[in-house]
C-alpha cells in the first residue's frame, strides 16, 4: 500500500485554474464501450481523476482494495474468470510497483489488465518530490506494451492523442496472446472538479478495434502425412483453461489412435477417463528401463507450464526425434530442447483435423498401441495404488487435501497454491465425475504471493464454490486478500498449516542443512483463528483425524458463509508421510 495517501501539496505548485476532467471521464467512456465494465481501484490522491471517471460511469462495476499487491491479484483473479480485461488504477509512486508480481504473473499466464497509474508531471520527477518514482516502463518486459499518456489535455490534439492511446492499449490486451498493458497518468494539481464543472458521459469518443491476428495457413495434408511416418506419439498438455471441446477430441483421438495423452491437475483434462495424470509419480519411481520405454517419437504439446519435473527430465534426457507445439501466435518456448515445429492454430482446431485419422491393423499401429500401453499400465497402477494408500492411517497435509478433493462437490473452481499445495493435488488429481470443475493455479510465475487475492477475485465474480488449497506461508503473506468490503460467501480455503515452507524438507538440499528451520523453513507460529474472526470466515481448526467427515460437511456447505478449515501439522512427519507414499508405490506390481 502506497504512503501518504492524502498528499498534502506544496502551495505554490498549486496549479490557478480548474483541470479539465472531461477528457479523464472520456477515459471510461472507451473502456465501457470496449466491454471493460470491471475496475479495482485502490485509494490516493493522484489518481482522484480517475477514480472518479471510473466510479461515477453508470455501467462500470468498481471495487475498492487498499493494499495494492492484493488489488492487482484480485484483479488477475476476475479477468481470468471472465476472460476480458480487467481494469486497475493505483495513485503515484511505490503503489505502482506493489503492482508487479501480479503484473508479471498476468503477463505469462496471458490474463488480459488495463493498468493505469497516475503519476508527477515530468518537471517533477527526481526532484526529490514526495511520493515520485520512475514510473515510464515500470514493468519493463512484463507488460505487452507500456504508454505514457500526455499532461496537458487542453488542445484538441492531445485529447486524439490520448483516445489514441487508451483505443491501442485495450486493444493489445486482447489481442493473442492476451496479457496485461500500462498506461502512465501524469496529472498536475488539482485533481478534483472544480466549483460548478458539470462532468458527463455523453460526449461522441472514437473507439476502434482490432481483428485477432490470424495465423497463417496450415498444410494439413503435409501434416497428416509426417504425422503418420512416427509409431510412438505422446500428447503432453501444458497448463490449459477447461475446455469441453478439446476434451472430446483428445479423447477421440486417444481411442481411435492410441495415443497416450499425459496432462498434469492444471490441464484440466480431468474428464479424459485415460488421461495420463500421474506421470510425476510412476517417472520418478526408478525402475530399470522404465524411462527408456516411454521415449516418444513424436512430442505434441500445447498450453503453458507443466508441473511435473519428473517428465520434464524424461523428455530433455529421451528426446522425441520432432517435437511439434501448437501455438497460434506468440513466442514460444523449447522446454525440452526438442522443437522442431510451430504450428499456428489453437489446440482446438489442430486436434479436431487429427482426430479424424483412424488406427488400423497395421503392423505400425500396433507399435504405436504398444507404446500407449506402456503408459496407462503405469498410469493404472497410480490409480489403484492412490485409495489403497490412504486406506491406512496416514494422519497428515497429503491425507487432507485427498479427502477434501473426495468431498469437494463437482463444478467448482479449485484454485491452488504454489509449493507443496498443488503438488499434493498433483499426486492424487481429480476424478472424471468432476468433469465441471475447473483448476486454477498462478504457475506463471510459481510465487506464493497472491494466491489468496487471485481465489478472492474469481469468488467475486462466479456463482460457483471457489475452493482454495494453500499453505501457511502463502496464506499468511496474502491476509490483506481479504482486506476489503465485498462479500465472499462461496470461497473456502483449507489451510495446510506446518508453521514454515514444508517444501524445504521435500526438495533435495535444504533438508540436512542447520540452516533448514531458521532461514529456509522460516519457522512462524500462527493460526488462522483470529484472522477468521477478524475478516468475517467461520473456523474449522481439524486437530483430530475424528473430525474430518463432519467438518467437511460443514465446510463445503453452501450457506453463504465463507470458511477456512486449518490443518496445524509437523512438516517433518509430513516428508516422511511422501516418502512412505512413493516407497510404497515402487513396490507395487
Amino acid at each position: 500500500m502506497a504512503g501518504d495517501r492524502n498528499e498534502n501539496e506544496h502551495p505554490a505548485k498549486h496549479h490557478p485554474v480548474d483541470l479539465d476532467l472531461q477528457p479523464i471521464f472520456n477515459i471510461a467512456s472507451i473502456c465501457h464501450q470496449h466491454g471493460l465494465d470491471k475496475a479495482i481501484l485502490s485509494p490516493g490522491s493522484r489518481n482522484a481523476p480517475l477514480t472518479l471517471a471510473f466510479t461515477r460511469h453508470p455501467d462500470i462495476d468498481c471495487r475498492t482494495v487498499s493494499d495494492e499487491r492484493s488489488a492487482a491479484f484480485i484483479g488477475l483473479g476476475i479477468a481470468r474468470q471472465l476472460d476480458r480485461p480487467t481494469i486497475l488504477c493505483c495513485t503515484s509512486g511505490s503503489a505502482a510497483y506493489n503492482y508487479a508480481p501480479a503484473v508479471a504473473e498476468a503477463f505469462f499466464q496471458q490474463i488480459p489488465l488495463l493498468i493505469f497509474t497516475a503519476d508527477r508531471p515530468p518537471e517533477w520527477i527526481d526532484q526529490l518530490d514526495g511520493q515520485t518514482i520512475r514510473q515510464v516502463n515500470i514493468y519493463g518486459d512484463h507488460v505487452k506494451k507500456s504508454f505514457q499518456l500526455p499532461v496537458d489535455l487542453d488542445n484538441p490534439e492531445a485529447k486524439t492523442h490520448t483516445y489514441r492511446i487508451i483505443n491501442e492499449a485495450i486493444n493489445h490486451t486482447q489481442e493473442f496472446p492476451k496479457g496485461p498493458v500500462h498506461i502512465n497518468v501524469p496529472f498536475r494539481e488539482p485533481f478534483y472538479p472544480g466549483s460548478g464543472e458539470k462532468l458527463h458521459y455523453k460526449e461522441p469518443v472514437k473507439v476502434f478495434t482490432t481483428n485477432q491476428p490470424q495465423p497463417g495457413p496450415v498444410d494439413w495434408e503435409a501434416l497428416q502425412q509426417e504425422w503418420n511416418q512416427y509409431q510412438r506419439k505422446l500428447i503432453v498438455a501444458g497448463q490449459y483453461r477447461k475446455s469441453t471441446e478439446l476434451n472430446a477430441d483428445l479423447t477421440g483421438i486417444f481411442k481411435d489412435q492410441k495415443i497416450p495423452v499425459a496432462g498434469d491437475i492444471l490441464s484440466n483434462l480431468h474428464a479424459i477417463d485415460e488421461v495420463i495424470a500421474h506421470a510425476d509419480v510412476f517417472i520418478g519411481n526408478g525402475r530399470k528401463g522404465l524411462n527408456e520405454s516411454l521415449q516418444p517419437d513424436l512430442l505434441i504439446t500445447y498450453g503453458l507450464s507443466t508441473i511435473s519435473k519428473n517428465l520434464k527430465l524424461l523428455l530433455r534426457k529421451y528426446p522425441p526425434r520432432a517435437h511439434w507445439h501448437i501455438q497460434p501466435a506468440g513466442e514460444v518456448a523449447d522446454t525440452y530442447n526438442a522443437l522442431t515445429k510451430i504450428i499456428r492454430t489453437s489446440p482446438e482446431k489442430f486436434f479436431r483435423q487429427l482426430s479424424a485419422g483412424k488406427t488400423d491393423d497395421s503392423f505400425e499401429s500396433q507399435k504405436q498401441e504398444n507404446y500407449c500401453n506402456i503408459w496407462l499400465i503405469e498410469e493404472r497402477k497410480v490409480r489403484r495404488h492412490i485409495p489403497s494408500f490412504f486406506s491406512t492411517d496416514h494422519w497428515g497435509e497429503f491425507e487432507l487435501v485427498y479427502h477434501a478433493l473426495k468431498a469437494a462437490p463437482s463444478g467448482i473452481n479449485l484454485h491452488l497454491a504454489n509449493s507443496m499445495a498443488v503438488r499434493y493435488a498433483n499426486f492424487i488429481g481429480i476424478e472424471t465425475q468432476h468433469e465441471e470443475t475447473e483448476v486454477l493455479s498462478n504457475r506463471g510465475t510459481s510465487g506464493i504471493d497472491g494466491s489468496n487475492s487471485t481465489a478472492v477475485g474469481a469468488s467475486l465474480e462466479s456463482d460457483r464454490l471457489n475452493l482454495l488449497i494453500t499453505g501457511d506461508m502463502a496464506f499468511f503473506y496474502d491476509r490483506n486478500a481479504f482486506w476489503h468490503n465485498y462479500d465472499i460467501k462461496n470461497l473456502r480455503i483449507l489451510l495446510l498449516n506446518n508453521h514454515g515452507g514444508g517444501i524445504f524438507r521435500m526438495i533435495p538440499g535444504p533438508g540436512s542443512l542447520p540452516e533448514l528451520e531458521d532461514f529456509f523453513e522460516t519457522r512462524q507460529p500462527l493460526s488462522a483463528g483470529l484472522l477468521a474472526k477478524e475478516m468475517g470466515f467461520e473456523y474449522l481448526n481439524c486437530d483430530k483425524k475424528s473430525k474430518l467427515n463432519n467438518y467437511l460437511k460443514q465446510f463445503f456447505k453452501e450457506d453463504g458463509q465463507p470458511r477456512i478449515l486449518e490443518l496445524e501439522s509437523d512438516s517433518a512427519v509430513n516428508k516422511q508421510i511422501l516418502e512412505e507414499f512413493r516407497s510404497s508405490f515402487n513396490k507395487t506390481k
